[in-house]
């Protein structure tokens, strides 16, 4: 949690990409950075966020059994995928949202848990 301890808290605002400042799929680039794995930058708000993931996601594995740390958490809120989230272990996310900006949340959290799409690695890391 040390390596993202200084984004809890930080604003959110659509197409932000930090300092100060983030959307989830910006924020999303910034946690894997710091965990030494660069991650395209799509260049997607939010609302695209599904459109871009989706088009791109043969680079992404999928996981199944123990999820790594980090993972891309992706969300259906509004019937497609439109929320990206970082999973940190022990049932815990952290993600930039429109009401509450950057948070850790718990994916067993009665809003989130029915809106997991999946968990998701890079499929170009060895």
């Amino acid at each position: 949690m040390h390596r993202i301890s200084d984004l809890v808290g930080r604003r959110f605002k659509e197409g932000a990409t930090g300092p100060e400042e983030w959307d989830c799929w910006g924020l999303a680039v910034e946690i894997f950075r710091r965990f030494g794995i660069e991650l395209p930058d799509y260049r997607l708000n939010c609302e695209t966020v599904a459109g871009g993931f989706a088009e791109n996601r043969g680079e992404w594995l999928r996981c199944a059994g123990e999820i790594p740390v980090p993972a891309l958490l992706v969300f259906t809120t509004q019937g497609i995928c439109d929320h990206i989230g970082v999973y940190l272990g022990a049932g815990k996310f952290i993600h930039a949202h429109e009401s509450a900006g950057v948070v850790i949340a718990r994916t067993d959290h009665i809003f989130w848990k029915k809106r997991i799409e999946g968990y998701y690695v890079p499929g170009w890391l060895p």
